[in-house]
């Protein structure tokens, strides 16, 4: 049950920025700490952030579990 979840909230977020890209093809630059990106379309940031998203809490959830104590 938890990978068709999982499955349906990634095909949801496929489908969002599939939307959000096409409407709005607009480049935008990230500035973070004073130093700008390049210019880069809607979509393809948002697809870096979901993306970014997905692994660091992949990760905390394996850190997490790994200092559960073992019963």
């Amino acid at each position: 049950m938890q990978q068709l979840l999982l499955a349906l909230i990634l095909a949801l977020w496929v489908i969002v920025i599939a939307i959000v890209s096409v409407q709005n093809a607009t480049p935008v630059a990230i500035e973070f700490l004073g130093l700008r990106s390049v210019e880069l379309p809607v979509g393809v940031v948002l697809s870096f952030g979901v993306a970014g998203g997905l692994v660091v809490t992949a990760l905390l959830i394996k850190v997490v579990r790994d200092r559960r104590p073992q019963r």
